[in-house]
């Protein structure tokens, strides 16, 4: 399997329980909202980890390049995480108008992230990482969502 393989599905999954949520906060259901919304975060969450724990450090190592794609997924990663954030303040406050609205610009941020990994850095990696690629992706479903110890 390949990195962009692996990654894109965890995208799809994510994309899938963000939807959830969304349709619950526009069916006016702000107790599901919450739930679903908690679950879509920490995919999500989950997911950045594997990146940036995992492949990144091993692509900059490889590559030599820490300043270039990689530095750009990091901050994009906390664009959504800032936006994640402001939508949970939403929800705590009972705004489903206010959710929906920074869900919009959720979905906006994650469409174009998704893209660059998928058409771009996915790619650069299965071809920088090559052979050790798959040793990469067991490490990242080695990646759990719970706290360290």
């Amino acid at each position: 399997m390949a990195i962009l393989e692996f990654l894109t599905a965890e995208h799809r999954g994510c994309d899938e329980n963000f939807a959830i949520a969304e349709e619950a906060a526009q069916a006016g259901d702000l107790a599901r909202c919450q739930h679903e919304f908690q679950r879509f975060q920490r995919v999500t969450e989950l997911h950045f980890k594997k990146e940036e724990q995992e492949l990144f450090p091993v692509f900059e190592q490889v590559s030599g390049n820490t300043l270039g794609p990689t530095r750009v997924m990091r901050l994009e990663h906390q664009q959504v995480r800032e936006t994640l954030a402001e939508m949970n303040s939403a929800l705590d406050h009972g705004d489903l108008a206010e959710f929906l609205g920074q869900a919009e610009t959720l979905l906006i941020l994650m469409q174009q992230h998704n893209i660059k990994e998928e058409q771009m850095l996915y790619p650069m990696c299965d071809r920088v990482l090559g052979a050790t690629a798959g040793s990469v992706i067991e490490a990242m479903r080695a990646v759990s969502d719970r706290p360290p110890a």
